[in-house]
């Protein structure tokens, strides 16, 4: 019987090429994109999820309360980790790290900038990374010792066995090859090229031998022996720096390891969501593309339903049941969904190195995995049933004996369920090109609003080595400017657009005592405001006529609106304990988030040669090629040990808006999928409806009605169903895009616009999807419908 039933089902597929074409591509379309964002969706939710005990793994975060809210950190004292293993016994490991900075290694003649993260030994406990060579056990007990990734070590020493092999650090500390390991994941939120001792750190930062609860600067994991015990420890650690140090308000919290990319986002101390809202997005969107894709198979199935009335007729007037009859259909439903796989995973191939481009990441399919197989099972399964229910059985249902006399089959009572379905499409379809066009309004508003400062031609270059020294970096700027490649140069004590320091140290006349408010501190160069192209409200800003600017500060708008200073020049300001005065109000730009309001700032001159970086403006009359080009080779000049790390600043400022940017190219991308779907299905609606149609739209043609009338008497209906859809969809559109923007201090107000685009585009595409079809029947010889009567 099965073998029979797929005769039938490939000779009807053979039969009906153009039908069968557009219903394999559909699918195909619509389980591809379903496909690679379900991919993407796996990606993400397996971020830290690659270790052995990852569910019993928290990362520990302080919040403290500041200017009103709440802020959580994952960035703890160097004295947590300890503390916490020796006085919590449902512990199994803590540790404390670094977080990933640059570092170089040399091996010869080879210079490399590495990510280097110092640790003691249980943070390779707790993040059990897998050892290619060398003894887990041992590492990081030496002092003068390294681990290496595996494609570090082939930088460094090529296809050479790196073990106890030396590498210089810093082209200062001699230090041993003691373990090889796996590279970091992908999906994984501590990314590093190489690991050394937590002693070894302390060995070149002398003042992190000590003991600092009010300094968070590392970042602290614990493995805990049993899930039971979570509750119990997150009591315990709630109060830890307030049993060390009763001045400090902070509290701290365990947050789950495998929460920690997905539900990065807290509020009043607790997580409240983050990026698995843009997966979920993602998954919704995934299905949503499935479920038009399957409704277009329906659609297509059931509008040639009296092609197929006879067979069914004569079937089941010589002994077939129903039940065989349904059978039958969803094995043709279940045939189309594994050729339409087949054709998806070429899709999918073809399509993967863009998309992996395009968000940065690296999607593939692991053919080897069993569970990716079972899971294509299981949704191509549901596809095809999916896909085949109703024409199963509204195709079985027809009556043999109405069917073998001729009288026509009352399809009536189906037209209303396509219709249904076609509403449905478009519902989502209009649904996501008033989201989409929200997003990218969003994304542009933010991206033009002002910053406060000049971007164009400003770079910035991080100070290594020789350069560390402040009278060499006097005479860089020099140099730099009579090169004629710079117009202006400054130093930063950090990444220009990433976040800094921050403290709630700050004491001024008029603070409640009782109020924490939090500042960010960063340290300046001379020449600051003139380099970066921003402005000085009132005061002036550090300068070299001025020596005494070591006891001064600067602040940001947004700092003296905090601070409630009413003559804010010369006001005096405790800055951890020493007396500094304010000399000027710099104009308020964005350092941190763009979507958020710029934090209090307050500048102090660099002068312990604790600056990071040299920001300079290239020089717009040169070629800025040349101009960096210049540049290079005096940095090389005077620090040649080091390789310079030189970028511009608008393109780190880029990576503020990556998410929005992923969210509305995807949405855009797979958005327009849908619509193309979607665009399927009111064909199928058409084919269906001007079949039925034809002896009317024949009659009409003779009585003189011209092709124009009659594509308007068929376009009617469909422009209906759209402007439902529409009225259904804007509702909708309206409460999910208002919760999106709510997640912004800046944001666009709604305007009308994306929803006029959206009526207007699902019109047009409505009118020309079914103009195809219409055209066609609209100019065909009536004679030919009307012969036989």
């Amino acid at each position: 019987m099965f073998k029979l039933n797929l005769k039938i089902a490939l000779r009807n597929l053979w039969k009906n090429k153009g039908f069968s074409l557009i219903n394999i591509g559909g699918l195909a379309i619509g389980l591809a994109s379903c496909m690679i964002l379900l991919l993407y969706v796996a990606y993400e939710w397996g971020y830290d999820k690659q270790f052995k005990n990852s569910d019993k793994t928290y990362v520990v975060y302080q919040s403290v309360v500041a200017n009103g809210k709440t802020f959580s950190w994952s960035w703890t004292p160097n004295a947590m980790a300890a503390d916490i293993q020796e006085k919590f016994p449902g512990v199994k490991y803590a540790s404390h790290s670094t977080y990933p900075r640059l570092n170089l290694l040399t091996v010869g003649d080879k210079k490399i900038s590495s990510k280097v993260v110092f640790a003691n030994p249980n943070f390779l406990k707790i993040l059990d990374y897998t050892f290619i060579k060398g003894n887990a056990a041992a590492a990081l007990k030496n002092v003068n010792s390294i681990i290496l990734t595996k494609s570090m070590a082939e930088k460094l020493f090529g296809n050479e066995d790196p073990l106890n092999k030396t590498v210089k650090f810093e082209n200062q500390d001699v230090l041993k090859v003691e373990g090889v390991i796996e590279d970091t994941p992908a999906n994984s939120s501590i990314h590093f090229e190489c690991v050394m001792p937590w002693e070894l750190f302390v060995k070149r930062e002398t003042w992190a031998k000590e003991d600092n609860w009010g300094n968070n600067m590392c970042l602290t994991l614990v493995q805990l022996k049993d899930n039971n015990a979570f509750a119990t420890a997150n009591t315990e650690i709630k109060n830890i720096y307030k049993r060390h140090d009763k001045e400090i308000a902070a509290v701290a919290l365990l947050h789950p390891l495998t929460k920690w990319h997905l539900y990065g986002d807290f509020e009043n101390g607790k997580s409240i969501g983050g990026k698995i809202d843009q997966l979920k997005i993602f998954l919704l969107l995934a299905f949503c593309i499935l479920l038009i894709a399957c409704v277009n198979f329906m659609n297509l199935s059931t509008a040639r339903s009296e092609r197929r009335a006879k067979e069914v007729g004569v079937r089941k007037a010589i002994g077939s049941t129903r039940k065989s009859l349904v059978s039958q259909f969803f094995l043709e439903s279940l045939l189309i969904t594994f050729i339409s796989t087949a054709l998806a995973f070429i899709l999918i191939e073809v399509s993967l190195p863009y998309f992996n481009n395009l968000l940065n990441i690296k999607l593939n399919i692991d053919y080897y995995n069993v569970s990716f197989w079972l899971a294509l099972f299981g949704l191509m399964i549901f596809t095809g049933f999916v896909a085949g229910s109703y024409p199963a059985l509204y195709l079985s249902s027809f009556e043999p004996v109405k069917v073998l006399k001729g009288l026509r089959l009352k399809t009536d009572s189906s037209v209303p369920v396509r219709k249904v379905l076609v509403v449905g499409q478009f519902v989502f379809a209009s649904c996501l090109i008033v989201c989409t066009a929200v997003i990218y309004q969003q994304l542009n508003y933010v991206r033009n609003k002002p910053i406060g400062y000049n971007q164009s031609n400003l770079v910035q270059i991080a100070i290594d080595g020789k350069l560390r020294d402040q009278s060499k970096l006097e005479v860089l700027k020099t140099q730099m400017i009579k090169s004629g490649a710079a117009t202006n140069v400054t130093f930063f004590n950090s990444d220009f657009t990433e976040g800094g320091n921050n403290t709630t140290n700050i004491e001024w006349e008029g603070k409640n005592p009782k109020e924490l408010i939090s500042f960010n501190h960063r340290g300046i160069g001379y020449d600051f405001t003139e380099t970066i192209g921003t402005e000085i409200i009132s005061g002036r800003e550090f300068s070299a006529k001025f020596p005494n600017d070591t006891s001064s500060v600067m602040l940001n708008e947004a700092a003296v609106r905090m601070m409630n200073l009413k003559n804010p020049i010369g006001a005096v300001i405790t800055f951890w304990g020493t007396r500094l005065t304010n000399v000027g109000v710099v104009k308020d730009f964005v350092v941190e988030s763009a979507y958020q309001k710029v934090a209090p700032m307050i500048f102090y001159l660099n002068t312990k040669d604790n600056a990071t970086m040299i920001i300079a403006r290239l020089n717009p009359n040169q070629n800025i090629s040349a101009s960096l080009g210049k540049i290079e080779a005096l940095v090389k000049e005077m620090e040649p040990n080091y390789p310079v790390n030189l970028k511009f600043v608008n393109e780190s400022f880029e990576v503020k808006f990556q998410d929005e940017k992923l969210l509305g190219t995807l949405s855009n991308w797979f958005g327009g999928f849908a619509i193309f779907i979607s665009c399927l299905g009111l064909l199928g609606l058409a084919l269906f409806m001007a079949e039925q149609r034809k002896k009317e739209i024949s009659i009409r043609k003779v009585l003189g009605a011209s092709t124009a009338n009659i594509l308007t008497l068929l376009n009617k209906d469909f422009i209906k169903l759209v402007a439902i859809a529409n009225i259904i969809a804007f509702p909708l559109a309206y409460i999910i895009i208002n919760k999106w923007l709510s997640a912004f201090e800046y944001r666009i107000n709604i305007s009308a616009l994306p929803f006029l685009g959206a009526i207007i585009l699902s019109v047009l595409i409505a009118i020309l999807t079914v103009s195809i079809q219409s055209v066609k029947v609209a100019k065909a010889n009536p004679v030919d419908a009307l012969k036989y009567e």
